[in-house]
């Protein structure tokens, strides 16, 4: 590698609910510089001192962390006050795209297209609302608590006992949940580098949604790259996902996640500012694919 990058801090593991996710991502990362000649050095926030990063002589950071205090802008901002250049969004963007909820506000006011959704606290649910939620949401909800990626207590409802039982399980992991109406269609990803849009993917599932499983568990799961879009639908994808990353303030790298429904109208789900980068994500899937 011509550039030199110097002592190079590649942070994976942490405290979240995405632990393992986040370590198969950095040690893949760390695995990467090191055969390209970086000096590069797993650190696990968890176990390691990271106030010491300064002092070790730390020029950089890549982010590997995924989920709260890796990719909800904590991180960002510790490593901001040391003036350590890092990997990703800044601090405002990283906080606003882990939260699904403003992310979706966000969204609306520059008139993208999401799904129809409601906010549920759990300091004020009412069980006895659920029926009524569910018929505005068109009678089958997605539930996601809003400060967790990796499909991390997601879960469909078809009826009012099913979403009670979705919220409850989906309060275990945050105070904060959303209801999304549920799309039925084919789930794409766009990924984002460096103002570069990478070919999109379409994933393929025999579960009910592209789930925790399905991600990082199934063989099963298929990947379309390229994903099969005639050219006219795939520029419309990829234009929608420049505007819904550019919308939240993203920079660098990312991924665009979004549902084609039956009607053929695309629907943002979710942005990531900091990706999977295990075997069987899908940002190295999309680069490999553009190298072709």
């Amino acid at each position: 590698m011509s550039v030199n990058f110097g002592k190079v801090a590649v942070l994976y593991g942490g405290n979240s609910a995405e632990r393992e996710v986040s370590l198969a991502s950095g040690r893949a990362v760390l695995k990467a510089l090191v055969d390209q000649g970086v000096n590069a050095v797993g650190i696990d926030p968890k176990t390691d001192d990271i106030t010491l990063l300064k002092k070790q002589g730390f020029e950089r950071v890549f982010i590997a962390l995924h989920g709260r205090g890796g990719e909800d802008g904590v991180i960002q901002g510790f490593l901001k006050t040391l003036d350590i250049p890092f990997t990703g969004c800044d601090v405002l963007s990283s906080a606003i795209a882990m939260d699904k909820s403003k992310t979706k506000q966000i969204w609306q006011s520059y008139q993208l297209p999401t799904a129809d959704y409601q906010i549920i606290l759990k300091e004020s649910f009412d069980e006895s609302q659920c029926a009524s939620i569910m018929a505005q949401l068109s009678g089958t909800v997605m539930v996601k608590p809003v400060n967790e990626g990796s499909s991390i207590g997601m879960a469909k409802a078809n009826n009012t006992e099913q979403l009670i039982n979705a919220l409850q399980e989906a309060f275990k992991f945050d105070n904060k949940v959303l209801l999304e109406s549920w799309i039925t269609g084919q789930e794409f990803t766009v990924s984002m580098l460096n103002g570069k849009v990478l070919p999109a993917i379409r994933m393929k599932t025999e579960n009910e949604f592209y789930d925790y499983q399905a991600k990082y568990q199934s063989t099963e799961t298929l990947y379309f790259c390229p994903c099969g879009l005639n050219e006219q639908k795939l520029a419309q994808l990829n234009q929608i996902a420049v505007d819904a990353f550019h919308a939240i303030g993203c920079t660098g790298w990312g991924r665009v996640d979004f549902m084609l429904d039956e009607q053929d109208n695309w629907k943002l789900l979710e942005v990531n500012t900091v990706p999977g980068m295990t075997p069987t994500s899908l940002v190295p899937k999309a680069t490999e694919t553009s190298r072709l």
